[in-house]
C-alpha cells in the first residue's frame, strides 16, 4: 500500500503564524508531501524557501508538487538537525521564518512497508530516512532488556515496560521478531486486561521505537537551538508537536529565550530600566486543532503549535 494523500495539520494557523513576507527567506523544516511548503510558497514572490527532509519519496512527490507553484524554493536532503550547517553552505545566516511539523505523515504511516504503524502488519523498520542503518527490527531483537526498558520508559511513558521488554526477550530467543503484528501480539500478551480496553496497547511502544531509530528528540533540540538564533528581527519560528516528549522541549526552551528570570518591575526601577528578553512567545497560550479540524482527521488530536518571535 502506498499513499500520498497527507493533511497538514493546523495549517492554517502554522502559516498565519509565519507572518509571511513576500520576499522573505523561509525554512520548512520537515517538507513531508509539501503541504505547508506549498502554502509557503504561494505567499513568496521574491522570496525563497528551503526545505529539509531525509525521506526520499516525500521529497520525489514534493518537489513535483512545489514545482507547479514557483521556482524560488531548494529542497535539501537531510535530516533537520543539520540545519545550520546547510543553511551556512548556502550563504544563508538569518531567516524570516522556520516551520516545524513534528508529526509522522500520512503516507508513512498508510505504507506498511514502511512499519511506522501497529494497525497494518509490514516489516518492523520504522525509518525517516531509508537510508539510515538502524531499524526497529534491529532494537527490538538486539537491544539488551535494560536499554528496552529505558526506551520504552523515557519515550513512551509506559507503566509495563519492563514487562514487555522481557517479553520481547522471551520471544527473541524462540526466532527473531521481523513484523509489526509480531510485536504487537507480544505487547498484548504483557498486559493486563484493562489495559487492553484503553487505547491500543502498542501505540506507546512504537512511538518509543520510532523516536530511537530516528533520534528524534535529541535532533530536534539540536535544530530548534540552531533554528531560534538564525531568526532576524520580526523573524518567527512555529513548531508543532503530536506528543508530550516533544511539547516539553518547544515549551521549556520558548521559555527559555524568551523569559529573563529575576528581572521585574519593583518599587527600585522603572520599566525602561528592566531588561527585555530578546524573544516573544506570540501565544501566550498553545494552540489547538479546531473540533472541526479533529472530525475531519483524527490524528490532529493530539496536535500542539507554539510560536516564538524574535524582537530585537
Amino acid at each position: 500500500m502506498k499513499s500520498n494523500e497527507h493533511f497538514s495539520v493546523l495549517l492554517n494557523e502554522a502559516i498565519d503564524g509565519l507572518s509571511i513576507k513576500e520576499n522573505g527567506i523561509y525554512v520548512d523544516a520537515t517538507l513531508g508531501r509539501g503541504g505547508h511548503s506549498s502554502k509557503i510558497l504561494e505567499k513568496l514572490k521574491s522570496g525563497k524557501l528551503y526545505c529539509f527532509d531525509q525521506d526520499i519519496e516525500a521529497i520525489d512527490y514534493s518537489k513535483s508538487r512545489l514545482g507547479q507553484i514557483r521556482e524560488n524554493f531548494e529542497i535539501i536532503y537531510s535530516n533537520f538537525k543539520f540545519l545550520k550547517d546547510e543553511l551556512l553552505k548556502r550563504n544563508i545566516s538569518s531567516v524570516d521564518g522556520i516551520l516545524f511539523d513534528l508529526g509522522v505523515s500520512s503516507p508513512q504511516f498508510d505504507e506498511d512497508y514502511r512499519g511506522f504503524s501497529y494497525r497494518y502488519d509490514g516489516p518492523l523498520d520504522m525509518r525517516m530516512d531509508l537510508n539510515n542503518s538502524l531499524t526497529a527490527k534491529y532494537i527490538v531483537n538486539n537491544y539488551s532488556l535494560n536499554d528496552l526498558v529505558k526506551i520504552f520508559k523515557e519515550y513512551g511513558e509506559i507503566k509495563y515496560a519492563y514487562q514487555i521488554a522481557k517479553n520481547i526477550i522471551k520471544e527473541r530467543e524462540k526466532s527473531e521478531i521481523e513484523t509489526t503484528f509480531q510485536l504487537v501480539d507480544i505487547i498484548k500478551s504483557s498486559l493486563p486486561k484493562k489495559e487492553l480496553l484503553k487505547k491500543h496497547p502498542a501505540k506507546q511502544v512504537f512511538q518509543a521505537l520510532r523516536i530511537e531509530v530516528n533520534d528524534e528528540l535529541n535532533c530536534l533540540k539540536i535544530a530548534l537551538g540552531d533554528a531560534i538564533r538564525f531568526l532576524n528581527i520580526d523573524g518567527r519560528l512555529v513548531v508543532i508537536t503530536f506528543h508530550s516528549l516533544e511539547d516539553r522541549i518547544v515549551k521549556n526552551l520558548f521559555k527559555k529565550y524568551s523569559v529573563v528570570i529575576g528581572d521585574r518591575i519593583n518599587d527600585y526601577r522603572l520599566p525602561s530600566e528592566i531588561k527585555k528578553a530578546n524573544y516573544e512567545l506570540v501565544n501566550k497560550k498553545v494552540i489547538l486543532p479546531s473540533k472541526e479540524e479533529i472530525e475531519l482527521n483524527h490524528r490532529s488530536k493530539s496536535a500542539k503549535l507554539r510560536i516564538l518571535k524574535r524582537i530585537k
